[in-house]
C-alpha cells in the first residue's frame, strides 16, 4: 500500500497535487498560537512585496515564516540568506526541494504562494487539499480548467485564501465601492482602464537565464500540467512573456482592474469581449503582446439592454497614461487615478433643458488616501499590499472570509481567459451562464 508521499508525488507528475484530505493536516489554532507560514516559490514579488508586507505585521499577529520551497536550489539558498538578514527567520528554517515535501511537514499552517502566472492555482489545490491556509498571488489561474479546480477546492476544504488582488484591501478602493453601492452614483455608463509602462527590460532576465542550469532545478515539475517542452530557461525565468506560461498583460495587470470591475458592480464576468493587440516593439522572441487593447461588455445576464462597456488597454513601449482607471456615470466619474468623485462629464443644464430634463451633476468628493498602515515595523514595502495581508492574517485567525477570496480569484481569471481567447483568434468571445464556459463566436 503507497504512503502519503509516494501518493502526492504521483499526484504533482500528474499535474494535479490535489488529491489528499485537508483534514490530515489541519490543526486548530489557539488564539495566542503563533501561525508557521511556508513560502512556495521565492520570486521577486515574494522578496519585493510581499515578505515587506509580511513582516510589518507578522509580530503583532504572531505570524512567522517557517521554510520555503523552490525548485530552485539557488532561489532557496537566497530565501534563506534575504529572510535572515531581515531577522524573518531563525536557525529551524528548512528549505525543501518542491511543494511535496513542504506540504509533508506537520509544522506549516499557512502558505504564501508566488510562483510562475500559470502555477498559481495547481499549487493552490495542493496547499488547502492538504489542509493549509493560503495567500495566493494573482492571477488566479490562466486556463478555465485550472480555475475551476482550484475553486472547487477551496470551496470544499474551507480554508482561507486570499488571492493577491490588493486592491480589495485598499482605502480609496473601499470608499469607491460604497459610493456606487450607495446608488449615489447613478449607473455605470462606461469604465476607461489602462497600464502603460516604457519598459523593454520588463519581464526579462537576462542576466539570471544565462545563469541557470538545468540540473539546478526541476524543469519537468515545473511544467506541471503545461506542454513537455524541452529546457527553455527563458520559460522558467521570464514566464510571463511565453504562452501557456502566462497571458502576459492579461493576467499580470488587467488582472488587478479588471477586478475592480467586479467588486464595484457584484457581475461576476463580462457578457462578451473582443481584443487586439500584438508584439509591435519588443521582438525578442516573447509570444505574448507587448501592446493590448480589449473591450467588455458588461451587464445582468437577463436584461441585455442594461449594461455598460469596459475599454481597457496597456502598452508596454510608451509610458504616457499611466495607470488609470476611471468610472463614468451620466452625472460625471470617479477617478481612481486623483481619488476623487467629480462632476467632469456630467449632464450640464444647457443640454438638459433642450429635452426637459434636470441637470444630473455629482458633487466634487475625495475618496481619501489610497492606503495608511499601522505597523510594528518599517520596511519601505507597499502599503496597499501590506492592508491586504493584514486582512489575510486576520482571516486565518478569526475564519472570516477574506478581501479577495477564491471566488473573486476565478471571476477575474474568466475576464483574463475570454480576453486572452478573443487576442489569440481574433473572433468575440462570450459566456454562456447555463453552460458555465466560455464561447468563441
Amino acid at each position: 500500500m503507497e504512503n502519503r508521499r509516494d501518493f502526492i508525488k504521483k499526484s504533482a507528475l500528474a499535474g494535479l497535487g490535489m488529491s489528499f484530505s485537508a483534514s490530515s493536516y489541519a490543526r486548530i489554532l489557539g488564539s495566542n498560537e503563533r501561525v508557521r507560514v511556508g513560502i512556495i516559490g521565492f520570486s521577486d514579488r515574494f522578496r519585493q512585496s510581499l515578505a515587506p508586507a509580511f513582516s510589518e505585521h507578522a509580530k503583532a499577529q504572531n505570524f512567522a515564516f517557517v521554510g520555503v520551497s523552490d525548485i530552485w536550489n539557488r532561489r532557496r539558498d537566497e530565501a534563506e540568506q534575504y529572510l535572515k538578514g531581515k531577522n524573518l527567520i531563525d536557525n529551524t528554517f528548512f528549505k525543501a526541494r518542491n511543494n511535496d515535501e513542504l506540504l509533508d511537514r506537520k509544522d506549516v499552517d499557512a502558505v504564501i504562494i508566488s510562483t510562475a502566472d500559470f502555477q498559481h492555482a495547481l499549487h493552490c489545490v495542493a496547499a488547502v487539499e492538504s489542509g493549509r491556509d493560503a495567500y495566493v498571488e494573482k492571477p488566479f489561474a490562466e486556463s478555465l480548467e485550472d480555475a475551476r479546480k482550484a475553486l472547487k477546492a477551496v470551496e470544499s476544504t474551507k480554508k482561507i485564501v486570499q488571492v493577491g488582488s490588493q486592491r480589495r484591501s485598499a482605502p480609496n478602493y473601499h470608499s469607491a465601492h460604497e459610493f456606487i453601492k450607495s446608488g449615489k452614483f447613478g449607473d455605470i455608463t462606461m469604465v476607461e482602464m489602462t497600464w502603460n509602462v516604457n519598459q523593454p527590460g520588463r519581464w526579462r532576465r537576462a542576466k539570471l537565464v544565462s545563469e541557470i542550469k538545468k540540473e539546478d532545478t526541476d524543469w519537468n515539475r515545473y511544467l506541471l500540467n503545461r506542454p513537455k517542452v524541452e529546457w527553455d530557461p527563458r520559460k522558467y525565468l521570464e514566464f510571463r512573456l511565453f504562452y501557456p506560461f502566462s497571458s502576459g498583460i492579461p493576467g499580470q495587470w488587467m488582472s488587478h482592474q479588471i477586478d475592480t470591475v467586479h467588486w464595484f458592480t457584484g457581475l461576476d464576468h463580462p457578457r462578451s469581449v473582443v481584443s487586439n493587440g500584438g508584439i509591435y516593439s519588443w521582438k525578442d522572441g516573447r509570444t505574448n503582446a507587448d501592446t493590448f487593447t480589449a473591450v467588455f461588455d458588461y451587464g445582468p445576464d437577463n436584461d441585455k439592454a442594461k449594461g455598460f462597456q469596459v475599454l481597457y488597454s496597456s502598452r508596454m513601449n510608451n509610458e504616457a497614461g499611466g495607470v488609470k482607471e476611471y468610472y463614468y456615470s451620466n452625472g460625471g466619474m470617479i477617478n481612481l487615478d486623483t481619488n476623487t468623485i467629480s462632476p467632469e462629464g456630467g449632464l450640464e443644464a444647457k443640454y438638459a433643458k433642450d429635452m426637459g430634463m434636470q441637470a444630473n451633476l455629482l458633487p466634487k468628493m475625495s475618496l481619501g488616501d489610497p492606503a495608511k498602515v499601522e505597523t510594528s515595523a518599517n520596511t519601505g514595502g507597499d502599503p496597499m499590499t501590506s492592508l491586504h495581508m493584514l486582512n489575510w492574517m486576520q482571516c486565518v485567525r478569526s475564519r472570516k472570509e477574506p478581501n479577495a477570496p477564491a471566488r473573486a480569484g476565478f471571476n477575474h481569471s474568466v475576464a483574463n481567459i475570454m480576453a486572452t481567447m478573443a487576442l489569440h483568434t481574433g473572433k468575440r468571445v462570450t459566456w454562456d451562464s447555463t453552460k458555465q464556459d466560455v464561447v468563441v463566436s
